[in-house]
């Protein structure tokens, strides 16, 4: 159906704008007469149309949403009166938009997840999954609880990896114009004036001379050749398979960042599994959801690789053993957890392990990253000024006293 961005007026005169789908210009105003709004113009817009970015619905929106939906279901108020009032006290337009939509759809007769299913873009597929195990079993409180929690660990690992990659980012750009300003400007104004004074030139200052030249001559060059890798690298793993295989190999080849990066991948994969089983998935179905969700497709091949030996009637240690994913704690932990029935305990074990250890590897890895990274650029600073003083030094050194 497309979408129409319509201007409406609710019972108290207030002028009320959004975005709705519906099949026509009349449909739409029957919408909008069921929710308390009179129609005063509308536009269409894409059949494809996204949300902008004030617009589009967060990961802490949708927090809010699961809190707001597991204390009406615990407290036994029904769908349609609870998503009213959510809707009715969300400020944010693009996500009002997506809860009237869900109230449209139960109204006509679907379940919670078929309606949130409506909506992929915002609601995931382990949202969905999670929602109709909580149906059909009962615990749908239980299941908004879990989603909430794993969605507020989720906003805060994302915090602190974009920390962890920031700070590195900042310091190279920072001191990489202090780099270039050094060779383009002020080395060879000093460099040449010694050079007048006849001053014989170490090999250390010959090499800084001939960087110099190279970049003062072929800037422009380096410019462009750095526009087209810093815009066709990204463009190349986003719309190519080999990209994104490259790009997932090499994350977790990086020093430093990449055990972290599959400690965060593998955290996600562990915390959607013991969520969806707890919330009554069968293991197969939870692995094929945890495998989605990974986001690297080296780890999701493995995970993969296991729920097929699992299939096969291996057992979960065993097949995750067979893959060299987890270390052998984590597997002791899912050991444990089959032998004694308790697997979702050993599941809930190893999230909170994986946990722990995400946000503990990108504090040591910050802690690392600091001092290297000084270290690493005060020697690039340090060898650029002993080779300008360098020949300075030769120079005082054979003036007569």
């Amino acid at each position: 159906m497309p979408f129409f961005d319509y201007r409406a007026i609710d019972q108290t005169g207030r002028s009320v704008k959004g975005v709705l789908s519906a099949v026509n210009d009349v449909d739409l105003e029957l919408r909008l007469k069921r929710m308390g709004l009179d129609l005063i113009t509308l536009s269409e817009l894409s059949r494809q149309y996204a949300p902008s970015g004030r617009e589009r619905v967060t990961r802490r929106d949708l927090v809010t949403f699961c809190i707001h939906m597991h204390y009406i279901t615990r407290a036994g108020i029904p769908l349609l009166d609870g998503l009213r009032d959510l809707r009715d006290t969300m400020e944010k337009r693009g996500f009002r938009d997506v809860l009237t939509a869900l109230l449209e759809d139960l109204e006509g007769g679907k379940v919670l997840s078929q309606a949130l299913a409506a909506h992929p873009a915002v609601f995931g597929t382990v949202f969905v999954h999670s929602i109709k195990a909580g149906e059909q079993t009962g615990l749908l409180d239980a299941v908004f609880e879990r989603l909430a929690e794993s969605l507020k660990w989720q906003d805060e690992v994302a915090a602190k990896s974009k920390q962890l990659m920031i700070y590195p980012a900042l310091v190279l750009v920072v001191v990489g114009a202090a780099i270039l300003f050094l060779l383009i400007y002020l080395v060879p104004q000093v460099l040449s004036l010694v050079k007048t004074m006849g001053v014989a030139m170490p090999l250390p200052t010959l090499i800084l001379m001939a960087v110099s030249s190279a970049v003062r001559s072929y800037w422009l060059v380096g410019l462009l050749l750095a526009l087209a890798l810093g815009v066709g690298l990204p463009l190349w793993i986003k719309k190519s398979e080999a990209g994104h295989e490259w790009w997932d190999n090499a994350q977790l080849r990086l020093p430093i960042i990449g055990p972290i990066v599959q400690k965060i991948v593998l955290s996600r994969f562990t915390n959607t599994l013991a969520m969806m089983y707890r919330s009554g998935v069968t293991v197969l179905d939870a692995l094929r959801a945890g495998e989605a969700v990974a986001g690297n497709r080296v780890i999701a091949r493995g995970i993969h690789r296991a729920a097929q030996q699992i299939s096969d009637g291996k057992g979960l240690s065993e097949s995750f053993q067979a893959q060299a994913l987890f270390p052998p704690l984590v597997i002791r932990m899912l050991r444990v957890g089959e032998t004694t029935g308790a697997l979702d305990e050993a599941l809930d074990n190893v999230t909170f392990f994986y946990n722990r250890e995400v946000l503990e590897s990108i504090e040591n890895g910050l802690r690392v990253l600091e001092p290297m990274l000084t270290a690493i650029l005060g020697i690039l600073l340090g060898g650029i000024l002993v080779s300008v003083l360098l020949p300075i030094y030769d120079l005082i050194g054979n003036l007569p006293l």
